[in-house]
């Protein structure tokens, strides 16, 4: 037996559509027209669609920039009884947004928390690209800069999952330069954008392919992109005096010692943190 939607005290992660308002599943707009009150990422972005479902919820503005703010609020309106839903400007609230967060709050504040499945951008791009999705990889935005960019950037180089990232119009190009310098230009990637919208596109089948795509194409909306897996590779045999030397002309041609070793790694097999090592290993022969 179903139970009666929405709960008091109930915190409900409702999935809204990424484009095509059909995506709203009859659960969702239920939930959404008998919330008591409504976090959104953007309420004039979801006024339309709360309008449409004559959702009669208290309305707050819940985004990264003031979730510091509002989780207590929140958290004082499932204390007092009310019925909380949680919508991003699309998608499924909780996958990098703030949402996230609430639901972490609200569950070790002893709160009921429930998903309201819905579309998915991560998700939909991936079944739709042809990729393997047995294993896959959310990676979401990668930092804009810095070593913590640098790193991520290293780990997807050599995962052999498929991995999806999300990225902004204006970013776009310098991520797939990044991942053409780190992977390869010729690895399998799929750019995904305008999901379930008129104009739907999927822009490959290499990193290669899209660069030249959007370089005289210019990015317009939210991208997911679903990148192929790192190929397995056979290490190849090769002594330390044979790497070290490879070693020492990627050096000697303008690489570090840190991307003298992950160039080899990708050429031959071998790990990385091997060959790195190798390079201070000398000092002591």
């Amino acid at each position: 037996m179903q139970r009666d939607e929405p709960a008091s005290g109930c915190l409900y992660l409702v999935g809204t559509p990424i484009g095509h308002l059909g995506d709203l599943s009859p659960r969702a707009k239920a939930v959404l027209s008998g919330v008591t009150v409504i976090a959104c990422e953007n309420t004039r972005h979801s006024g339309q669609l709360l309008s449409t479902l004559q959702a009669k919820g208290r309305r707050l503005s819940f985004h990264q920039h003031n979730t510091r703010s509002r989780l207590p609020q929140l958290l004082q309106a499932l204390s007092d009884g009310d019925s909380v839903a949680v919508i991003s400007d699309a998608g499924l609230p909780g996958i990098s947004d703030p949402g996230e967060e609430l639901a972490a709050e609200a569950r070790c504040a002893g709160f009921e928390v429930i998903c309201i499945p819905g579309p998915c951008a991560a998700t939909t791009a991936l079944v739709s690209s042809g990729l393997p999705s047995g294993r896959f990889c959310f990676e979401g935005f990668l930092p804009v800069k810095g070593k913590e960019r640098r790193q991520r950037l290293e780990q997807i180089a050599t995962e052999l999952r498929t991995t999806v990232l999300y990225e902004a119009p204006h970013r776009l190009l310098t991520l797939l330069q990044s991942l053409a310098e780190h992977c390869g230009s010729e690895r399998p990637l799929q750019v995904a954008r305008e999901l379930t919208k008129r104009h739907e596109q999927q822009v490959g089948p290499t990193i290669a392919a899209a660069l030249e795509h959007f370089q005289t194409t210019r990015p317009q909306g939210e991208f997911t992109l679903v990148l192929g897996g790192c190929p397995v590779s056979t290490p190849i045999e090769l002594d330390k005096w044979e790497l070290k030397e490879r070693l020492q002309k990627l050096i000697k041609a303008g690489d570090s010692p840190s991307d003298a070793a992950r160039h080899l790694a990708q050429e031959t097999g071998i790990s990385r943190r091997h060959l790195y090592s190798l390079l201070h290993q000398e000092t002591s022969d």
